[in-house]
């Protein structure tokens, strides 16, 4: 059953989606050779708890951290550990925050050092496929518009698209109706209605789109080995229109980033 958020609702959450956001900006700077995932996965929940939040990752269905650190060819789910980054890795970054009942969930792969061209592409492809969904996500839409536009996009370059796992909805709960494949057919599933928040993560392969879990029973890699990249928003179906609760911004302005991408999404401008 979705659960549709009041325009207060709304508002709360955006408030637990931006204190996620202030949490991977205050990491962007800190992911570099030398440093570990279980250093990064402290930062990160220093930052959430002193923003009046709890890490929503810690403890949820057993999960021992606060963060996912997924490098390489992790897909996500990877458990922080005390192994350094090394030039040329990339890493997603997996982070949630539960503020006034309701949860925050965003995502953001990240280059450590120098990255190779094609690896830099994925990443690319990735975060642009991410807003191919967004842009689907609309009154009168359904679930299949939002995965096909992603999946084809990522098809057309030549990437997998993870069948697996999918986006969700969000909100009291960290996982609510609808499921969000990044695959599938325009105009199958359930319908959007005003009021939906989701969570859109697509979780895009440099090789096949097969995956495999390990033994720990938390991390997904690719089955091929092969890079593998996530980006994740939290979008609110505000006015019959996807309106972003979550934002790369405070990551940006970390690493000097310009970029316009969010603009069409946006409602109101994003303050510190």
């Amino acid at each position: 059953m979705i659960i549709v958020k009041t325009r207060e609702e709304i508002e709360l959450m955006r408030e637990s989606a931006l204190i996620v956001s202030k949490t991977l900006g205050a990491l962007a700077p800190e992911v570099k050779p030398g440093v570990t995932t279980l250093e990064l996965d402290k930062i990160a929940e220093t930052c959430i708890r002193d923003h009046g939040a709890v890490p929503g990752f810690l403890g949820l269905y057993d999960f021992p951290n606060s963060l996912c650190m997924s490098p390489n060819e992790q897909v996500v789910h990877g458990i922080p550990n005390d192994k350094p980054l090394e030039n040329g890795d990339i890493i997603s970054i997996d982070c949630g925050a539960l503020k006034n009942g309701f949860y925050g969930d965003h995502a953001y792969t990240f280059e450590v050092g120098e990255v190779e061209p094609a690896t830099k592409k994925l990443l690319e492809v990735a975060k642009a496929s991410l807003y191919k969904g967004i842009e689907q996500f609309k009154f009168g839409n359904r679930v299949g518009d939002v995965g096909y536009a992603i999946q084809q996009y990522c098809e057309a370059h030549g990437y997998g698209i993870v069948r697996e796992l999918v986006g969700h909805g969000v909100g009291a709960s960290m996982h609510e109706d609808p499921e969000m494949p990044n695959y599938g057919r325009r105009g199958r599933g359930k319908k959007f209605i005003e009021g939906m928040v989701v969570a859109i993560e697509p979780m895009v392969n440099r090789g096949t789109h097969r995956i495999k879990q390990h033994r720990d029973g938390w991390t997904i890699t690719t089955r091929d080995g092969e890079p593998s990249a996530h980006f994740e928003h939290d979008v609110a179906l505000v006015d019959g229109k996807p309106e972003l609760l979550s934002t790369f911004k405070y990551i940006y302005d970390a690493l000097g980033i310009v970029s316009d991408e969010e603009d069409a999404f946006r409602a109101q401008p994003i303050t510190n």
